[in-house]
């Protein structure tokens, strides 16, 4: 059973930065893929990065490539999504998500089985 709550949403305007956090309870925190998601108001929820158990692998969509970083800190069982160069289209709830024993960062929502709440972010022009 994993547990997840992030936090760290908010109000920002365009060209600014925001972290949001995902922590984690649960011994297999470390062996599962985490991956963040969101949904945008009228939108189906899309996948925005996805980190490997370890780490030491990344994954993210074309949209935010270059400008959200995702990271890990295992010890804390928490996962992090930097989020640079914020525009207005970038306005979603955001979910953190642990993937299924043994897969790997994937975009694919059904290989998550355990879902956060939801964080909101509002980016304004």
């Amino acid at each position: 059973q994993v547990q997840l709550v992030e936090s760290g949403g908010g109000l920002v305007q365009a060209g600014g930065s925001l972290r949001l956090s995902c922590a984690a309870s649960g011994r297999t925190f470390i062996n599962r893929a985490l991956g963040w998601f969101r949904r945008a108001p009228g939108k189906e929820r899309e996948f925005v990065g996805a980190i490997s158990g370890s780490g030491g692998f990344t994954y993210y969509a074309d949209s935010v490539k270059g400008r959200f970083t995702i990271s890990r800190d295992n010890a804390k069982s928490t996962v992090y999504l930097q989020m640079n160069s914020l525009e207005p289209e970038d306005t979603a709830v955001y979910y953190c998500a642990a993937a299924k024993f043994g897969v790997r960062p994937t975009n694919r929502k059904d290989e998550y089985d355990y879902w956060g709440q939801g964080t909101q972010v509002t980016v304004s022009s």
